[in-house]
């Protein structure tokens, strides 16, 4: 499998550190201190679903290919824009390819569904159910953040980012090498949005309520690393490599504390990572894949380079893919 090309859109507003001072009557530089962001994009009339088809249109761009030349439309979003229908045909209407029968489908693994479409559509390209396959991630997280929890609603911002995958060819070394991802639902009420289902629905009382994201941070983080050394120990035997071979690593935006643990935690060379979270924060699905795009885009690796995508998200699954670029 080969990634033929990647983009990522965002929208134009843009929240900063200090407009976040204003708003809450603290001190310059308060809300930075509490999450290392920036700004972040937010949206105001924007949808996850025109977010994603301005990145799909600017991926088909890159590749210089039309629709007529794509096999499947895969959304890999942490968010929905409604309950129903799903991701991928809000998308597809947005796209205006209402005319085209092409095949549609969401693969959903919270933060790491980008990681999870990656897997679920190289093993259908390889088998040549498809031929190309675009991916693509978009989250809006603006209207359930709550803005006055720094250290929580604080870290996030709103993007899309898509990836469109084909089959290598004769002589073309681009091929996934291992992937591996693991859910800790002991940690499944850590980080949530409960409603929006048939559990916390429009007729409980008070449902409103849980219409915005809550996390136990502390709680989250003890997971996460306390598993994560040895995922990535066992994601990389699986590879055939050892993380001084990997020449780019691609985490989950999560936070800038959390990456900064990551590499401490890891060993990671900090020149290996690609960090985009103080000015992006944390676009939830989108996030690990506009890092990629911008990895990429920056020219930090030719073909041929190994690649580390890396990150955990709510439920709560850690995700991994070890690939040559």
């Amino acid at each position: 499998m080969k990634i033929l090309s990647t983009a990522a859109a965002v929208p134009p507003g843009r929240l900063t550190d200090g407009d976040l001072d204003l708003a809450l009557g603290l001190r310059d530089g308060a809300s930075f201190k509490a999450t290392g962001i920036r700004s972040r994009h937010i949206s105001t009339t924007e949808t996850a679903a025109s977010l994603a088809a301005d990145a799909c249109r600017a991926a088909l761009e890159a590749a210089g290919l039309r629709w007529d030349d794509v096999d499947a439309l895969v959304a890999a979003s942490a968010t929905m824009d409604q309950a129903l229908p799903y991701n991928a045909a809000m998308i597809h209407a947005e796209l205006g390819l209402g005319g085209k029968r092409t095949t549609t489908f969401d693969v959903g693994a919270s933060c790491m569904s980008f990681i999870a479409a990656l897997d679920v559509c190289s093993a259908l390209i390889t088998v040549g159910r498809f031929g190309r396959v675009m991916v693509v991630s978009s989250d809006v997280s603006t209207f359930t953040a709550d803005r006055t929890n720094l250290k929580v609603g604080g870290l996030f911002g709103d993007g899309a980012a898509a990836c469109l995958l084909g089959p290598a060819q004769a002589g073309e070394s681009s091929a996934i090498l291992a992937t591996r991802s693991v859910t800790l639902s002991d940690g499944v009420d850590f980080c949530r949005i409960p409603s929006g289902g048939s559990r916390f629905h429009r007729r409980t009382p008070d449902s409103g309520a849980g219409a915005f994201f809550e996390m136990t941070p502390k709680a989250l983080y003890s997971l996460v690393a306390r598993e994560l050394p040895g995922f990535v120990d066992r994601l990389l035997a699986e590879a055939g490599v050892t993380m001084e071979g990997i020449d780019l690593v691609v985490p989950h935006q999560a936070s800038p504390l959390a990456l900064k643990h990551i590499i401490r935690t890891l060993g990671i060379d900090a020149g290996k990572m690609v960090d985009i979270s103080a000015d992006h924060g944390n676009q939830v699905g989108a996030s690990l894949p506009t890092a990629l795009h911008h990895g990429l885009a920056g020219g930090r690796i030719q073909r041929g380079a190994k690649i580390l995508l890396l990150g955990s998200g709510a439920g709560v699954t850690i995700g991994g893919t070890v690939m040559i670029y």
